[in-house]
Order: structure tokens, then C-alpha cells, then sequence
């Protein structure tokens, strides 16, 4: 899987930074594209990147701010002409999302060629979709916000060949029964394939976060995570600034990181109040610190590989 970031500015763009948008890339494991927020020019962004708005099967809204919803309706719009037509989307957030959308189109009077599908969340929530299993719990952000877990689904362990060649199986067509199913059947016996095959091997773990400051439901949703997207709006002095605005400071996503193992983290929605040549100082500056997990500030544009 691959995260690509369309915007990574807190509140408001600049000129190297737009509002807030991310993309999960869910191959292998799927040909679709999840995104998460949707902010201001994100249609605009996508236009520089390979990815298609046709393949974006699901998006999930972490809070009603407008820096990660104002481009939604205009993302909607463009992928009725964008590979879209006949391809249901689903649209999964925080009471309001509905109305915002349908107002928006009405009063616009756009009409889209493929079928919209509203999950409105108001508290815990619990999704499966094509072996995907995401999660959402409710932040701290002064209004309601989301964080969601995506966990991958498990690759079936590996074939053992020897043990299968004992009973007479031989390498062909039959192995990929065994790999696919839980029982073959083979000279007039049933077997069950996990006694042919080594462990499964669980899917890789994606926390996103909406805008919060520390709480306890954080540690939930990043717990054991692969990759953690954490929101620090405010990345180096005081941390009181942060948290009064409901937002987070890097020595708390540092705390979460440590508290949930959290294998690495992207660091993003930083505040428009500092130059990407700032932001790169102060990480340097971090490095320097004594036994810092693993992070990174990101950019537009950037991508991580899962």
C-alpha cells in the first residue's frame, strides 16, 4: 500500500503547502484508493499525481472543518467527467457530511452520473470492506473528529511444497486450491489447507488522524500501528499553545507514538506559520534528541510505501 499526501497545511494554505488531503493507495490488496479529507484544491492537486478519481472507491472525513472539506463537492463533481461514471462512491464522517454535500450540489444544481452512499458517524464505528477492517473513535478537537484505524487483511502463508508432495500432490494447478481455500480435496480426500501452509501473515496497521489534542481514544486507533498520520499542528516551544486549541504539539505525537509502538510516523497539518525551510531546520534540530521514534514532517506530494 502507498499513503500520497495532497495537502499538509494546518487551517490555510501557502503557497508550497495545501489543506488537508490523503490518499491510501490499497494495492495489492485492492485496484481501489481511499481517500481521507478532502480540502480546498484537492481535484487540483490529484491533477499532478497518476491517480485517477475513478479509482476512489471510499472517502472518510475526520471533522467538518472546511481545510478538510472544502474541496469535496468539487471532487464530486469532476469525477462524474474523471472515470467516475456508474462507480458508487462511499462518503464516511461525522453527522453533517450528508447535508453538506447534497446542500452544495442542489444549490450548484450538479448532478452526478455514479451513486453516492452516506455513513454517518456519531460515535464508535466499525467497517469491513473486501477483507479491510477500519475503525473510527471520536478525538478532541472542540468539534466532533475522527480518528480511523485501517487494518489490511492477512496473506495466506506459504505453500509447503514438501508437505504436500507426501501425500502424492504434486507442483500444478491444484496448489493455488490449497492456497485460496481452507479445504482440497485430492484422490478422494479432504484436507485441510492449513496444515499445508505456514502462518498467515497479518496485513500492515494505518492510523489517521483528524485535528485533536491528546486524549484517551488515540490510543486505540494507533495501537501496534505500521504507519501512524498524526496531525502537529504546532512542532517546536511551548506545548500549552496547542493543546488550548484543541490541537497537538510533536511532543505529543512523540507520547502516542511511544505509549501505542507505533512503528513510524508522518507528521503532517503544520501550521502555515512555518517555511518548509523552517520545518526542515527544526526536524534537523529534533534528530539531534536522544532516542526519538521514527518520524518524518511530510509535504505535498510526498509518498510513503506500507
Amino acid at each position: 500500500m502507498e499513503i500520497t499526501f495532497f495537502g499538509t497545511s494546518a487551517g490555510l494554505p501557502t503557497k508550497e503547502r495545501n489543506t488537508q488531503s490523503i490518499a491510501l493507495n490499497l494495492e495489492p490488496y485492492s485496484n481501489n484508493i481511499w481517500l481521507f479529507d478532502v480540502g480546498e484544491a484537492t481535484q487540483h492537486q490529484i491533477l499532478h499525481h497518476s491517480i485517477k478519481l475513478g479509482k476512489i472507491d471510499h472517502i472518510f472525513i475526520t471533522h467538518m472543518h472546511g481545510d478538510h472539506i472544502f474541496g469535496l463537492p468539487g471532487l464530486l463533481t469532476s469525477r462524474s467527467f474523471q472515470g467516475g461514471e456508474g462507480k458508487p462512491l462511499t462518503i464516511i464522517g461525522p453527522k453533517g457530511i450528508k447535508s453538506f454535500v447534497e446542500t452544495t450540489l442542489a444549490l450548484s444544481e450538479s448532478r452526478l452520473n455514479y451513486t453516492l452512499t452516506f455513513i454517518e458517524l456519531d460515535n464508535h464505528f466499525a467497517y469491513q470492506h473486501n477483507g479491510f477492517t477500519v475503525t473510527a473513535d471520536i478525538l478532541n478537537h472542540g468539534i466532533t473528529s475522527f480518528g480511523y484505524r485501517i487494518e489490511a487483511p492477512q496473506t495466506s502463508g506459504k505453500i509447503d511444497v514438501q508437505a504436500l508432495k507426501s501425500i502424492g500432490l504434486e507442483p500444478g494447478p491444484k496448489y493455488q486450491e490449497v492456497k485460496e481455500h481452507e479445504t482440497f480435496e485430492f484422490e478422494d480426500v479432504i484436507y485441510n489447507s492449513c496444515d499445508f501452509k505456514g502462518a498467515p501473515t497479518p496485513g500492515p496497521i494505518v492510523a489517521i488522524f483528524g485535528d485533536t489534542k491528546p486524549c484517551a481514544n488515540e490510543y486505540q486507533i494507533a495501537l501496534n500501528a505500521d504507519v501512524m498520520v498524526h496531525e502537529s499542528t504546532y512542532i517546536e516551544g511551548d506545548k500549552t499553545l496547542a493543546n488550548n486549541y484543541h490541537h497537538s504539539h510533536i511532543e505529543d505525537v512523540f507520547a502516542l507514538m511511544q505509549k501505542a509502538n507505533v512503528k513510524h510516523s508522518l507528521v503532517t497539518h503544520i501550521s502555515n506559520r512555518y517555511t518548509l525551510e523552517e520545518v526542515e531546520a527544526i526536524y534537523n534540530d529534533l534528530l539531534q534528541g536522544d532516542t526519538l521514534p521514527s518520524f518524518q514532517f511530510v509535504n505535498d506530494f510526498d509518498s510513503y510505501q506500507i
